[in-house]
């Protein structure tokens, strides 16, 4: 979870989530809604009371295709929203990348300036804000909304994406602005195509890793509609894609971001403190006689990352680790739990486990190789050979009997390398290391090699 703090904004100790006042006709999202100042005034007081640490507002659409407003436009429409959220004690930022609606945004109460540009369409707006002394955002960006699709092409967007921010902020420092009023956004959307989308959330760490501050922007986006297509291609509705959003919020907020943009603020806002309970509870604890054991302490066989939890050299047969307890035959299906290295495992019966009724079928089970438990071959916590939707290895790998190798298993819906993986991600896709080879729906092909949330 991010510790970062940046100055003059909320430091709940958690995820921010910055909630968008579009007072714009024409936004992909919600154009129209908010344009009278009135309506977006009663909507960013909606979204605080709904959760929103920040409203975002901003006065010109940056969607592809869009054509800029003018100057004095800009200001009609944002400046009245800024002023009377920021007289209601709402922290506000603006969306905009001319220094001259920054300079009346933050006269009227704006405490941070987002610029979609990161200081490249108007280059006295790295001055204004060092003179002003506002934290801001510098996006990652190639070129106006009309003609950012052209500019979509790179050999390794993650790289580059955070090389071309870099150098942007080494521009932005050389003009007077303190460091610790920078924040980052890979500019989800802008100049990148779906691909290029998922390959930056599949790598949050590599700008997070920068110290920076991150903000991400994913909601209701092109690509999440294009993953949520229709059995006929057709992209979800914009207006349906906040679910998904929520998902990608809560992943965020795990991997460290700082602040994340939505439409939607109530559910987004309630994944943010989930993703902080969460992680609160991650940090490694040396167990006396019982409970949860600590991180293991070396990577599994089959690639990927040990993950909490893992405990020793534990050897459990399969099914659901429980903290640490001796036997139990009281369960039904005659199974025995026994414990080895603070875990407590399943052997036979119905519940999961090795030899269990469950084999090939939609409980947590095991079997020979190819058997389709829900949580495939070893359960939920080592081991086995076998992929099912969860994959061989289960949730939380370990140096398991048959090899369990990562976060969510080898082959299977997060899978991470196994030889036969065929579920939702196919080989090599999710939280998992290693190389898949496998034919399920993102199976082959992909982004490559499989580090991160999805690149199967």
């Amino acid at each position: 979870m991010t510790s970062a703090v940046v100055p003059g904004l909320p430091a709940p100790g958690r995820c921010l989530v910055m909630g968008v006042v579009n007072v714009t006709p024409d936004s992909f999202s919600d154009g129209g809604d908010w344009f009278d100042a009135d309506k977006a005034i009663r909507h960013g007081l909606e979204l605080v009371a709904e959760g929103a640490d920040v409203v975002d507002v901003g006065g010109e659409s940056t969607r592809p295709g869009a054509q800029r407003v003018s100057r004095e436009e800009e200001l009609r429409r944002v400046v009245p929203v800024i002023a009377a959220l920021s007289e209601a004690g709402v922290p506000v930022s603006v969306d905009t990348m001319r220094a001259e609606v920054a300079e009346a945004a933050v006269e009227a109460g704006a405490r941070l300036v987002n610029d979609v540009s990161g200081g490249l369409a108007d280059p006295a707006m790295t001055r204004l804000v060092a003179q002003a002394r506002v934290p801001y955002v510098v996006m990652h960006w190639r070129g106006h909304s009309a003609e950012m699709n052209d500019r979509a092409v790179y050999d390794d967007v993650v790289t580059e994406v955070r090389e071309e921010l870099l150098r942007r902020v080494d521009a932005v420092l050389a003009e007077g602005v303190d460091p610790s009023m920078i924040v980052l956004d890979p500019g989800l959307g802008f100049a990148k195509n779906a691909e290029h989308d998922w390959a930056l959330l599949a790598h949050m760490d590599a700008l997070v890793g920068t110290g920076y501050p991150v903000l991400f922007g994913a909601s209701r986006k092109r690509f999440v509609g294009r993953a949520l297509a229709a059995p006929d291609g057709t992209p979800r509705p914009v207006r349906e894609r906040d679910d998904a959003t929520v998902a990608i919020t809560a992943l965020a907020a795990a991997a460290g971001a700082w602040c994340i943009r939505v439409h939607r603020v109530r559910a987004n806002a309630d994944a943010v403190r989930m993703a902080a309970a969460i992680t609160a509870h991650a940090a490694p604890s040396a167990p006396s006689g019982g409970g949860h054991a600590a991180a293991a302490q070396d990577a599994p066989a089959g690639g990927g990352q040990a993950a909490p939890g893992d405990g020793q050299d534990a050897r459990s047969r399969g099914g659901h680790a429980v903290p640490d307890g001796g036997v139990d035959d009281g369960h039904e299906g005659g199974g025995r739990s026994f414990s080895v290295g603070g875990d407590r495992a399943w052997e036979g019966g119905d519940l999961p486990g090795d030899g269990g009724v469950s084999r090939s079928s939609g409980l947590p089970g095991s079997g020979g190789a190819g058997s389709s438990g829900a949580s495939g071959s070893g359960g939920s916590k080592r081991g086995g050979a076998s992929e099912g939707s969860r994959g061989s290895g289960g949730v939380a790998e370990g140096r398991g009997d048959s090899g369990g190798d990562s976060r969510r298993g080898a082959g299977g819906a997060f899978g991470g390398g196994g030889p036969e993986a065929s579920a939702v991600s196919g080989g090599g896709g999710g939280f998992g290391g290693g190389r898949g080879a496998g034919g399920g729906r993102f199976s082959g092909g992909g982004f490559g090699r499989v580090d991160g949330l999805g690149r199967g």
